[in-house]
């Protein structure tokens, strides 16, 4: 019977990030760039780490991955957004919704854990250089990406499970610029605390979990940095972590501060104004992050850009 009531409800229109008329092309413009910068980064990041073959090692594998992921669900929400500042009513069927939070889920769940991999491959590299290439071999980065994606498609299905067989009142306003899970519970007829309960089950383990092993990774880095004796070697050590440091803070501390908060101390007009951090901002910074704070990086880019200019 849920299921029935469920679908019929055809279409959702969503209301958007603001619905002051002046700010509508502004904010297309400011977004659209962003987008831009967004997949040109990212797409220019796994494509030098394809072409060059020294940055074909588990840190670049990671990275390469999480650049795919970023521009991944970037296309999946940008998109549609920018459609929302140009059309009168921004509509998204109940087919077309369902799959949008599904892979925002999926892209959003693999990042956290694609990031705790991240973390522990520079434990490995920084704590115990010797086992490095052992301890992190082909065989074990596969298998650290096949955990990430695993989690990525449990916490997607959880979470898309826990919305397919609820009701929808008639007035199908989903108040965000995207279908998220907040909006999507506060505009269904039926749901209960055992949905609420379960966002935050799924939400402790996608994010919980990750920054628990982040945060194990990065004590046992620094006090091994406070163990190396000379200072460029201390340096040297810093610099690798603190791109990963920004990234991950940037990404862990915009959801946390959405997901992990009562509605009533965070509305959801101010939670659509928080998400942009996590939807837009970090995908588009992560690769400026990872590119001009390492050196290797550079020197792909400054390679790649002499065989495109000699050729």
């Amino acid at each position: 019977m849920a299921a029935d009531n469920a679908s019929s409800v055809t279409e959702f229109i969503l209301a958007g990030l603001t619905d002051e008329p002046e700010l509508q092309m502004p904010l297309f413009f400011l977004f659209l760039g962003f987008y831009m910068v967004t997949v040109v980064g990212n797409l220019g990041l796994i494509t030098l780490i394809g072409l060059n073959s020294h940055l074909h090692i588990p840190m670049y594998f990671f990275l390469f991955n999480l650049s795919f992921i970023d521009v991944s669900y970037s296309t999946t929400l940008t998109p549609k957004m920018l459609m929302g500042f140009v059309a009168k009513r921004n509509i998204i069927s109940y087919a077309g919704c369902m799959t949008q939070f599904f892979f925002f889920c999926f892209f959003v769940f693999s990042e956290s854990y694609i990031l705790s991999a991240m973390a522990y491959d520079r434990y490995v590299a920084i704590c115990k250089p010797l086992l490095y290439m052992v301890t992190v071999s082909s065989q074990v980065c596969l298998l650290l990406l096949l955990g990430v994606y695993g989690m990525g498609v449990l916490g997607a299905v959880a979470h898309t499970g826990n919305i397919l067989f609820l009701t929808f009142r008639s007035d199908n306003l989903v108040n965000h610029y995207m279908c998220d899970i907040l909006p999507l519970l506060e505009l269904s007829c039926n749901s209960s605390y055992i949905n609420v309960l379960i966002v935050f089950i799924v939400v402790t383990i996608g994010i919980g979990v990750p920054i628990v092993a982040i945060f194990i990774s990065h004590g046992f880095i620094i006090s091994s940095i406070f163990h190396i004796s000379s200072t460029e070697g201390r340096s040297k050590a810093f610099s690798t972590c603190s791109s990963h440091i920004i990234a991950v803070s940037l990404f862990f501390g915009s959801g946390a501060f959405m997901y992990l908060k009562p509605p009533s101390i965070l509305p959801l007009d101010q939670g659509k104004v928080s998400s942009l951090f996590y939807t837009i901002v970090v995908p588009m910074f992560n690769p400026l992050i990872y590119s001009l704070r390492n050196k290797d990086v550079k020197v792909a880019l400054r390679k790649t850009v002499g065989r495109i200019t000699f050729s």
